[in-house]
């Protein structure tokens, strides 16, 4: 016997949950389809908020070890690592234990189990429980995330590794670690293990990391790392991995000469991939590459009843934007489906936001320096940096700088970047005026209090208002 739905989410994450939830609330049948051992999502259980719990462990054992700058008198005598994962596992079983409650509650359908398409209208469902379950949907979500990846390195098997999946559940802190990478996940847990007193080194493939930020943000950012005793190798080769009773050692080239970095353990943390493998998609006619292509309706190309979000077809691989997108396509299929009026809506990522959760941290919003430039787009750039800036002055945080970017004609805020203390939450202000499309001069009248980090932002609004 076949269910019918007239719509199937597949993957029980952010996006997945987010689909299913406004689905139930557009009147429709849903069904939502979760094939990991636990109920969740990459980022409760593996992502964002685990891993932003062991930074917040390297954090304060950094600000321990710096206090007698402060003029203060502490004594740092090392991480206890069984604690700071036992934290992490209290904390992240409460954000599960929430969102598992809104899965199962009996809103819409729920399924364990792993989906493959057997037409572009029909899943077969191999559940939990060794059985199988073949269910029809008139609309689809396909949300099922990613998974880690990186290249075949020669040796590296052999001489074993981490991943952050591993890190996130070590009851051991090695003694020193070498970083594979140069993106956001990368730089995060050498910021951890930085913080914790480790010592860390990390080896980046490109010519400088975060490599869709403009290359003056990543370099501040590397510098900063630098300065607080992490070597960044830049613009290299890896060639193999050997093992011995000295450690664990990375062959690479930079520059043409041969290099090598040994360390008591290694972490991989060279990216992600769709995690679209075993859903058969070519049977559901659904165009594929590295990622699954959407149409800006996030419908799947040439089947307007399919449509993915999240990881699985980027492109920006956060949290909040996988949500967004979710919804948006929930809403479309709903209107596919004559259950809602209107025409499509169309994504609009003119407001991509990006963090990472180091220390400094970096953030961004909006159009880049480099992304102006390819688009032939007239505008002027101002920044202004931390170390002349009061309050970062106070909070001993003076490594990096805050950046806008103006339409050179209309002054109008096309962008914004910074590199410094709390750049997650200071980026925010710069979202909302982006958001009401306000001018340079709008920013800079508006009233900042005195001392804080925020009227920072003040400074590089003043110079392009004026100039």
């Amino acid at each position: 016997m076949t269910d019918n739905y007239d719509f199937i989410a597949i993957g029980g994450g952010s996006a997945g949950y987010a689909g299913a939830s406004t689905a139930v609330g557009l009147g429709m049948r849903t069904l939502l389809v979760e094939g990991g051992r636990e109920i969740g999502g990459l980022c409760i259980l593996r992502g964002c908020m685990p891993s932003k719990t062991l930074l917040e462990s390297g954090h304060r054992a950094e600000a321990i070890r710096e206090a007698g700058e402060f003029g203060l008198r502490a004594e740092y005598f090392g991480p206890d690592a069984a604690a700071i994962v036992a934290r992490k596992r209290r904390l992240i079983a409460e954000f599960a234990d929430y969102r598992r409650g809104q899965i199962e509650s009996g809103r819409f359908d729920l399924a364990r189990g792993l989906a493959e398409f057997i037409d572009p209208h029909t899943i077969e469902i191999r559940l939990q429980n060794g059985g199988r379950q073949r269910v029809t949907g008139r609309a689809f979500l396909i949300a099922t995330g990613s998974r880690i990846a990186g290249p075949k390195i020669d040796g590296l098997e052999q001489a074993g590794f981490w991943t952050s999946d591993d890190v996130l559940d070590a009851e051991t802190i090695p003694e020193s670690v070498c970083i594979l990478g140069g993106g956001a996940i990368a730089l995060e847990l050498a910021s951890y293990y930085a913080g914790l007193g480790v010592p860390t080194i990390l080896i980046q493939r490109g010519a400088h990391v975060l490599r869709d930020m403009d290359t003056d943000i990543a370099d501040a950012l590397s510098d900063a790392m630098e300065k607080r005793g992490i070597p960044i190798f830049r613009g290299t080769k890896l060639l193999r991995v050997t093992a011995d009773e000295t450690g664990k050692t990375v062959h690479f080239e930079q520059g043409g000469n041969a290099r090598t970095v040994t360390a008591a353990q290694i972490i991989l943390a060279l990216g992600r991939e769709p995690a679209i493998a075993g859903l058969s998609l070519e049977k559901a006619g659904v165009k594929t590459g590295r990622s699954i292509h959407v149409e800006t309706t996030q419908q799947c190309g040439a089947q307007p009843h399919l449509f993915a979000a999240g990881d699985v077809c980027g492109p920006h691989e956060v949290v909040h934007i996988a949500i967004q997108q979710a919804e948006l396509a929930t809403r479309n299929a709903a209107r596919f489906l004559g259950k809602l009026n209107g025409d499509l809506e169309q994504i609009d990522h003119a407001l991509k936001l990006f963090a990472v959760f180091t220390h400094p941290e970096v953030a961004a919003v909006g159009l880049t320096e480099r992304e102006c430039i390819e688009q032939n787009i007239p505008h002027l750039v101002a920044t202004y940096p931390f170390a002349d800036h009061g309050k970062s002055i106070v909070h001993g945080a003076t490594d990096g700088f805050v950046k806008l970017i103006a339409h050179r004609e209309t002054r109008q805020l096309l962008g914004g970047s910074c590199v410094g203390p709390h750049a997650s939450e200071l980026i925010h202000e710069i979202v909302v005026a982006l958001r009401f499309g306000a001018t340079a001069a709008q920013l800079a009248s508006v009233p900042h209090y005195h001392p804080t980090l925020s009227e920072i932002w003040t400074y590089p609004a003043e110079e392009l208002a004026n100039s």
